[in-house]
């Protein structure tokens, strides 16, 4: 937080200032907060909201005026956030008696919107009192807890500008609103149930409401709660309900019912991914989970994500959870109830929900109540919801505990968009756009003040989320007033983002900048720990699934030497042909094969293990035929993808062998298996479990290739041994992390050392320059696996380097907007420290365009894309269309 406060001899005297102060700053309380210090203070004035933030007009004594402002400093709100405190002292003084809120000025909008916030610990003992106005009462809020981001519809944030304006407030309501004491002083979606939207049940089946013994009970209830109490007995009774949450429609269902779970499964499309449970309070949490105090933590903020928690497996108290909630996993998705229609419900029953997202599988969460009937008729038999409109799409955040702090990864309610403070030196950039990757879509709005990266938007696959994704761009441009000087996007021509990008910059005329994929993971990573521009390049090491590598190749195993601007590739994992292309991204045994033909040899193995599951399971598929496409490079692109090396070692356990029904099924079972292994500390440390050997290469131009060939013959030799799958997927995850610190250690020896190394090209000279690299970052979806983050760790700690992860953006696609946004900031916006460090060749890619007519760099890059059956499979001059998930 910047403040600038103009010097000023201590005084008695009265003098007069305006105070601007920036930051997620409207919709939390500010303004009551500023009255109430100002009154304390016996200063004249006023505060508003404007298109900049909260402006503060004050007359009083000096002292007091620095006291306001220190005090706003220490304990803003909660939900507050201040970047920036401007002072203007000298001013003539207010003619006016006390200090007063008054009316919004509307203006072009530089300040930040807030996020939803979880219902409050008052908000939720009122509604459970018997001896309150709101008892009972699902859309209670006040200045401290509520829908923020989701209702609003422009800005300054005002009731007016947001889905509440048709219901005017009652007379006890607006006394709140106008009391400088009450908690919901001036908060904007306050209601009652005089006043307010009203819950209301409604079936979806055309069948009944309630049967039996539960119908009796409930209907004797009090009209505001009975919806609430019919919707628990219907869960009770089995069914599946539609429940609107903040922002969106979610699907809820007895968490302790297989039967129930398995025909969400059906009905949602949706037959392995992991599905989230909602608990009625941490003793219930606790009942079904383990539970560390940082975990806790975050699921009581007022973010109140889903967070990832290691199953019991000892449910002695309590109804069992069903198996297929998560299977083959040993965590859960885990939160605590975040509206208090949630709290309400949860209240009803004995156990804990499922809560996942009110859609079919692939498609935007649901938020038009008008088309309920539509969208989940299929799937849900009645809908629990009200009447107050949901402006925008949110999904729940995720996050994770690994190696001691919590990390993001998905960044939606509760978080985004909330801004991201620039890394030193990017003051002087000026307003631009990235928009992201095809999978895990986000999109980032920048200026020399902050980033914006939006909420998670989905797969752009699907038409519908793409359609999803192009109304929220629309709306946050308008929302924020951001006008983009210039556009950013990935490498990869055919991303629906890259499209889109090209199609802006012609319309608009600007220029555009084409970022690369593994860069971007390293430049997300950079920014999410600030780390400064003007600072030594990192040793990066991105790995996940695929990306458009900067030589037109796929990549996905990465280890890279960059800053900001600039990137070069030392080394990677040995690529490995994806056979029939988008479908390995699909079948995992097709990259076991793929890695058995690149390694020790299919016929050799079988020679050696003739009798071994897998390996007749194998040489049942049609072999002969992917052999000789690999062969002919026919459909069969090499990739050096961490995420295919996984799947292959998956099917060679025989997880997912056939096919895996979502993105990373196959490398969430390997890690459940290496984690049970790895669990007690000395399993790790003590040499009591072997890591595999990878071998590390040099090509003769100096790459690095950090080859798994020699694993496969220990692997398979365990698994003829009768060696338990956990040991057998521990020990891959061990030496997977002891290669990576290996290639780190080499390429450390290089850059800071013999500078006259000639894997290093002029500009990974002109990089280290004979500075000490300073930091290693990790990026990449891989590095969501949290077994495989902590043993990576351990293996660079004893090196002299900071290393870099991911905690408030996600290491996945996630985060690549924010990477991309900096990147093309830095080379758009050079500094005189760059220049004249920059030589006059440049092999490191910085591919520009200023229209849809692509650079010279470009053209070759779609060429290979067309070759190789690029990720997203938009394949060039075919009718066939193969899709790669990340």
């Amino acid at each position: 937080m910047t403040i600038h406060i103009p010097t000023t001899p201590p005084s008695t005297l009265e003098t007069t200032v305006e105070i601007r102060v920036r930051g997620c700053v409207q919709g939390v309380g500010f303004r009551p907060t500023v009255w109430q210090l100002a009154n304390r203070l016996a200063l004249v004035g006023e505060v508003l909201n404007d298109g900049e933030g909260v402006l503060i007009r004050a007359t009083g004594p000096s002292e007091r005026l620095e006291s306001l402002i220190e005090q706003l400093k220490r304990d803003p709100p909660p939900l507050a956030q201040i970047t920036d405190i401007e002072v203007r002292s000298g001013l003539a003084p207010l003619n006016r008696d006390g200090f007063t809120i008054v009316d919004s000025h509307p203006g072009a909008t530089r300040t930040d919107i807030a996020v939803d916030a979880a219902i409050c610990a008052a908000c939720t003992e009122e509604i459970l009192s018997q001896h309150q106005r709101r008892s009972g009462y699902a859309l209670t809020n006040c200045t401290h807890c509520g829908p923020r981001l989701s209702i609003i519809r422009d800005m300054p944030y005002d009731r007016a500008a947001t889905t509440m304006a048709d219901f005017a407030l009652c007379e006890c309501c607006r006394a709140e609103y106008l009391d400088p004491g009450d908690r919901r002083f001036h908060a904007e979606p306050i209601a009652c149930p005089a006043c307010g939207p009203r819950v209301r049940l409604v079936a979806l089946d055309g069948e009944p409401w309630l049967a039996g013994e539960d119908a009796i009970e409930t209907r004797a209830e009090s009209s505001l709660e009975a919806p609430i109490d019919e919707a628990a007995a219907l869960i009770r009774q089995g069914q599946i309900l539609a429940i609107k949450g903040l922002g969106g429609y979610q699907l809820a269902c007895d968490a302790t019912s297989s039967e129930v779970v398995e025909r969400l499964r059906q009905l949602k499309h949706r037959p392995t991914r992991p599905l989230a449970l909602m608990a009625r309070d941490l003793e219930m949490v606790r009942r079904y989970c383990r539970l560390d105090d940082l975990e806790q933590q975050a699921l009581c903020s007022a973010a109140a994500p889903i967070v990832l928690l290691e199953r019991r497996r000892d449910e002695a108290t309590g109804r069992p959870l069903a198996e297929a909630l998560a299977p083959g996993l040993d965590r859960l998705g885990v939160m605590l109830p975040s509206t208090p229609l949630h709290v309400l419900l949860c209240q009803r029953l004995p156990f804990p929900i499922v809560m996942t997202s009110g859609n079919v599988s692939g498609e935007p969460q649901l938020i038009d109540d008008g088309r309920l009937g539509d969208r989940l008729s299929t799937i849900a038999s009645h809908a629990l919801t009200h009447d107050r409109a949901i402006a925008r799409r949110i999904d729940d955040s995720l996050v994770q505990l690994a190696a001691g702090k919590v990390r993001m990864l998905r960044r939606a309610r509760g978080y985004a968009p909330a801004p991201l403070p620039l890394p030193p030196g990017f003051e002087d950039i000026s307003p631009g756009l990235a928009l992201g990757p095809q999978q895990k879509a986000t999109f980032c709005l920048v200026d020399s003040q902050r980033a914006i990266l939006s909420p998670h938007q989905g797969d752009l696959d699907d038409a519908t989320t793409l359609d999803d994704y192009e109304r929220n761009l629309d709306d946050f441009l308008a929302l924020y007033d951001h006008r983009p000087a210039w556009l950013a996007c990935d490498t990869h021509p055919d991303y629906r983002t890259s499209a889109m990008a090209r199609r802006m910059a012609d319309d608009a005329d600007l220029p555009l900048d084409a970022i690369g994929h593994h860069h971007a993971h390293i430049a997300a990573c950079l920014a999410d720990n600030g780390y400064p521009r003007d600072a030594a390049p990192v040793l990066g090491i991105a790995l996940d699934g695929l990306g458009l590598g900067e030589d037109g190749s796929l990549w996905g195993g990465e280890f890279l030497l960059a800053d900001y601007r600039h990137c070069q590739r030392l080394g990677s994992l040995k690529s490995v042909a994806m056979p029939g292309a988008g479908a390995a991204s699909r079948e995992p045994w097709r990259n076991l094969l793929a890695q058995l033909i690149a390694g020790p040899g299919l016929a050799a193995l079988t020679q050696r293990h003739p009798s071994l599951g897998v390996l007749k399971r194998l040489n049942q598929k049609p072999i002969d035929t992917l052999t000789g496409m690999i062969d002919a490079g026919l459909n069969s692109p090499l990739a050096s993808s961490c995420g295919r090396l996984f799947d292959a070692v998956a099917a060679a356990l025989e997880l997912c062998f056939d096919h895996q029904h979502h993105e990373g099924e196959a490398a969430m079972a390997l890690e459940a298996l290496a984690a049970r292994a790895l669990k007690s500390p000395q399993s790790r440390s003590s040499g009591a479990i072997t890591p595999y050997s990878f071998a590390l290469h040099r090509t003769q131009d100096g790459h690095r290739i950090l080859d798994p060939a020699p694993m496969w013959t220990a692997l398979f030799d365990d698994l003829a041994d009768g060696k338990d799958t956990p040991l057998i997927a521990a020990r891959f995850h061990l030496g997977l992390a002891q290669g990576l610190g290996e290639v780190v250690g080499d390429m450390l020896d290089d850059v800071v050392g013999n500078m006259q190394d000639d894997a290093l090209d002029d500009n990974a000279r002109r990089l280290s320059n004979t500075l000490n690299v300073e930091a290693v970052a990790l990026s990449g979806g891989c590095f969501h696996n949290r077994t495989l983050l902590e043993l990576t760790l351990d293996q660079l700690a004893p090196l002299p380097v900071r290393v870099l992860t991911h905690r408030q953006v996600p290491a996945n696609d996630g985060g690549i907007a924010l990477g991309q946004a900096l990147i093309a900031a830095a080379r758009r916006h050079p500094r005189a420290s760059d220049q004249a460090s920059d030589g006059p060749a440049s092999a490191i890619s910085t591919t520009s365009t200023t229209s849809s007519a692509p650079t010279t760099a470009t053209v070759i890059t779609a060429t290979t894309a067309s070759n190789n059956a690029q990720e997203t499979g938009h394949v060039s001059g075919n009718s066939r269309t193969d899709h790669f998930p990340r």
